[in-house]
Order: structure tokens, then sequence, then C-alpha cells
């Protein structure tokens, strides 16, 4: 089976933070606006709930669905499911009735803890799925469902689980929707997923030697604390990979503290607050999406000569989207931070990387391979460097397949000499020093005239304009060309660009092929709460606005 090569079984979530406590009980583990826990705290709480779990006839192995926004709440009962041996699994909080239901009855879920303002979807579907046994609410100012059990309630009236044996063998498994298809869960060994995390860290600065045995985590966490405790702030959703491993796991596995925004929209300004409050080491975004507003947000305040405290930010990390040059060199330019740009996926994790700081810049889609990945032809050769030629990036990976789907995993997981590997869904080119341009995902590729354009590739051409804030790229059918190039674009310019004058302007930037047919300028471009393309609803706005015409 895929995946199984390497890693260790001695590794596990659970036991890592339970040494995490016994290293640093009384250091604060979460903090949202006034809310605080220290590790201690954390660690009772997740074991009350993990007795919950037990007492209400979840097995070890069985799914605890995670419905909820940002809080405390989340990670709390992530790691009693890790303590119970049962699996935690991710719920899109903009999920409606039939996704949620979808997503519950592929997972098998035997609990769904959910905020009590997403309880009118729950109520719904709860009939459509006869496994559940289970309903756990996080007061929020929604309306109380009958039946279900009150978050706070549930931790007070049971005792603490008593610690347990684990296996690195137990699943861990986050479900992914990339930008199409429906979610899949994306499985993973969770002893070798561990140590993968803690050696992607490594890499992105960890300060100390990555575990690869329990027995060395109490060292590292007692390093990182007395030399370079981490605080972290995931900009982006925790259900959500880059909020959860890049920002939630970085801090919890090393002894830090992750800082939880409270605002359920972004605000840029609440995280430089933030920072500023907390002593904040690092920041993770999602791209330009983030990166745009927080470089705003950094101006305005200068302007207004009460620029924020951010000497304690060491550095910014970002997944998922792309981040443009222009928008790290005016971060770079205020900050002493590294900029870290990762290229990843679910299915592959961190697979190159690009890096930047006050002394040096970084080109836009420019990354540096991550030992272990590939650029390969469709035909399985390694691309050369400096051919010119397009190839998918394959990558080692802590993954085995999806979740009740052996077609799809077959298709996306294979071997490559022997080793493992994920076909990430990314096309690239290999420069002649090694180094690889990122083109886009294939699966928001467009073909015209047989000519196959990357949306990302034109999307990062027109936000290069001044008046343009953000970008999504889709193809139309189109009788002649199979597909047509158009584009809708955010501005919120007093006097934005129209399409003409964008089309004009990236003429001497673009072959002409790639240059939209049409370009809709909008007041602002839509996205996922993470921060990644809704390309439907670019291509229904498109639609919307005579582009197929």
């Amino acid at each position: 089976m895929p995946g199984t090569d390497g890693g260790t079984m001695d590794l596990h979530f659970a036991t890592a933070w339970e040494i995490a406590t016994d290293t640093v009980a009384d250091r604060d583990v979460i903090v949202q606006g006034s809310r605080r826990l220290t590790y201690q705290e954390f660690d009772e709480q997740a074991a009350r709930f993990a007795t919950a779990l037990e007492d209400a006839g979840v097995a070890e192995g069985a799914s605890v669905g995670l419905y909820l926004y940002n809080c405390p709440e989340y990670l709390v009962a992530q790691y009693g499911a890790f303590k119970h041996r049962a699996v935690p699994v991710n719920v899109n909080y903009r999920y409606l009735d039939d996704e949620l239901a979808y997503l519950l009855d592929n997972s098998e879920a035997e609990v769904i803890v959910y905020h009590s303002s997403l309880g009118d979807r729950v109520a719904r579907v709860r009939d459509r799925l006869p496994q559940l046994r289970l309903l756990i609410e996080v007061d929020d100012g929604g309306t109380s469902l009958a039946g279900s059990h009150p978050f706070n309630f549930l931790i007070t009236s049971h005792g603490p689980q008593v610690r347990k044996e684990r296996s690195g063998d137990d699943l861990y498994m986050l479900y992914t929707g990339g930008t199409t298809g429906l979610p899949k869960g994306v499985m993973f060994r969770q002893g070798y997923f561990v140590e993968r995390l803690y050696g992607a860290f490594a890499a992105l600065g960890l300060g100390a030697a990555p575990p690869t045995i329990a027995e060395h985590v109490g060292p590292l966490v007692r390093e990182m604390a007395a030399t370079a405790p981490v605080t972290s702030i995931p900009c982006c959703p925790l259900m959500h990979g880059t909020g959860m491993w890049v920002s939630a796991m970085r801090a919890l596995l090393s002894g830090g503290t992750v800082a939880l925004l409270e605002e359920r929209t972004f605000n840029a300004h609440e995280v430089w607050a933030l920072c500023e409050r907390e002593r904040v080491t690092e920041i993770v975004i999602v791209g330009d999406p983030f990166a745009r507003p927080m470089l705003r947000a950094l101006e305005e305040r200068e302007d207004a000569g009460r620029p924020y405290d951010t000497s304690s930010v060491r550095g910014i990390a970002s997944a998922g989207a792309i981040w443009s040059a222009e928008v790290k060199d005016g971060l770079r330019s205020r900050l002493a931070a590294q900029l870290i740009d990762a290229l990843g996926s679910t299915e592959g994790s961190t697979y190159a990387i690009s890096s930047a700081n006050a002394e040096v810049g970084a080109e836009t889609a420019r990354f540096t391979l991550a030992p272990g990945t590939r650029i390969i032809t469709e035909d399985r050769r390694d691309v050369v460097p400096g051919s010119g030629e397009q190839g998918m990036l394959a990558s080692r990976t802590a993954a085995y397949g999806y979740y009740k789907d052996p077609e799809k995993t077959a298709r996306t997981f294979l071997e490559l000499d022997g080793l493992s590997y994920v076909l990430t869904g990314d096309w690239a080119t290999v420069e002649t020093d090694g180094t690889i341009t990122l083109l886009g995902r294939g699966s928001s590729c467009i073909n015209s005239g047989g000519e196959k354009i990357f949306a990302e590739e034109v999307e990062e051409a027109i936000k290069r304009h001044e008046g343009i804030e953000d970008c999504l790229v889709v193809g139309l059918p189109d009788e002649r060309f199979g597909q047509r190039v158009v584009a809708v674009a955010g501005s919120s310019s007093p006097t934005p660009p129209d399409g003409e004058e964008l089309r004009d302007w990236l003429r001497p930037m673009l072959a002409h092929y790639k240059i939209p047919k049409v370009i809709t300028v909008v007041d602002r471009v839509q996205r996922a709460p993470n921060g990644k393309a809704d390309y439907g609803w670019a291509k229904a706005t498109a639609l919307a606005n005579g582009a197929d015409r």
C-alpha cells in the first residue's frame, strides 16, 4: 500500500501533546480574546472530552466531526478525540445541508461538535445520518437543538480519561475539497505524519532537532520554551490544512501558543493588534487574499503616524494561494521577518518553498523543491532543468490514500523507483538552477485552441495592475476554440479600470491567446474562507455579465 515506507510507530499527536503538557504545564496554549487556556487546562479538558466519547459508546477509530469556526473548543475536541484514539474530521463551516450530510455520511461520523449558530443545518440533516450518536453544541448565540449536549457541561460533568497506549498506525484524516469535486478524506498514519510535520517545521526554522521518537519531544519542548517559544496566529480556518498544520500544530507540537482571531471575517488590523498584545512570533496566511490587506493595514497606520509594533514577528508563512512578489516586497520592507511561501497540498504536504526577508526578495511563483519532490512528465520521466518542458509535481508523502475511494487513490498515489509519491495536481517548469516556476493547478487549466493556459499565471498578471486587488480566471465553452479565457477582477478603487483597459495593459505581458476575451470588474472577488479560489462563483459571475457572448 502506498505511504507505508518509512516513519515511526512511536509518535502520536495525543502522546506528543501530553508530553508538552508535562513539560510546560503552566504555559498558555490557546488565546482568543479574554479566553486563555494553559497546557494543563487544555490537557484536562481534552481528557474529559475523551471520557464523554467513551461514555457515549463511541469506539476507538470512530470519526468525530468538527463543524466549528476557529475557537478553543475546536482544538480541545480534536485533542480529546486523539486521546480516545478516535478520528477527528474537519467539516467546512460553510457547508449547507447536502454538503454537510455527504461529508458526515462519507466519514461515518458518530459525533458532531458544532457551533449553535450552525445548528439549523445540523437539525435538517440529523435524520439522514442514523450513525450519529452524539451531538455536542458550542454556544455562540444560536438556538439549542433538542437532544444536543452543551460542550461546557459535557466537560464539567465527566472525569478525565486515563492516559492510554496508542499506536503510530492510528488513522489521521483531513478532508479536502480543493476547487473541484466532492470532499475527499486524505488518510495518514499518525506516526509517520507527525514525524514528517516535525521535519517540515525544522526546514522552516524549528530551532531544535526534530523528534523522531516520543522521548525526544520533551527535550525539544524544553529547548523551544527556553530559546525560541512560538506564538502563532492562524489567519485561515483551523478546518483547513494550512491553518491547522502550519500554525496550530507547529505551536502545539513545540510547546507554543495558538493565538486565535476573534472576528469571523478577516480583519488585518485585528491581526497586527493581536501581534502587539501577545508578542506573536509567527503569522500563517493563504497568499495575497490575506497579505494584501495586511500590507494595507500597515500602510494605513503608518500614514496615521501610529505604526504597529511588529518587532516580535519572526516569520510569516503562506500556503494555498499565490503570494506575489510585489506584496512580499511591501511587507519585507517593513518587517524583520522571514517570509516563507510554501507550495503544498493536503495530499502532498509541503513540497517546495520560497523564502524572502528584509535583504533578499523572491520572485512570484518561483520555488526551491523540498527533498523528495520531483517534476515528472505524463510518461513518468523527470523534466530536464532548463528544457522548458512542463511537468507535474510528484511529492513524497505521509498520506496513503483517499478514504473509501480506491479508484481516486490509484490515480493520485503512485510508486516511482520503489518509493511512494503523490501527484499534487500542480504543473511547473524546471529552471537551469534547479528551481521551479509554478504554472498552476491542472484542474484550473484552460485549453483554448489547443493551447494550455494556466489560470494562475493570467490571474497574477492582472493583479499587477495598480487598480486591481484580486482576480480569478476561468474557461467558458467556445464553439471555435473549445474554451475561451475570461476573468473576474476585483477593485475597490473609486475609478476602477474597465475590462478593455486591462486587456490592453496585458498585451506586452502575455501571449495573445492567454489574454482574457472578457474581463469583468467587480467590487470584490469572492473566495472561500481559507483564501482559496471560488471558481464556481467566478464562472457564474462571468456568465451573468455576458462573458459567453
